[in-house]
């Protein structure tokens, strides 16, 4: 899963740190750093899944 930057014509260094940053944002790679850079006990996590899962089903037409 590597993100790759090619220079467009003329773009300048940080228009393309800017679209590196935002496929980085849309692959879900920054958020994955964020919750990886503590350890998280595995009854959190469950407990986090948990609450996902809940709002996904609130969120379902019935």
């Amino acid at each position: 899963m590597a993100i790759r930057i090619k220079s467009r014509g003329g773009e300048s260094v940080e228009q393309m740190l800017r679209r590196f940053k935002k496929l980085c944002e849309k692959e879900g790679l920054t958020k994955d750093v964020k919750r990886k850079q503590y350890y998280e006990k595995p009854s959190e996590r469950r407990r986090r899944e948990q609450r996902k899962g809940f709002k996904r089903r609130d969120r379902s037409p019935m």
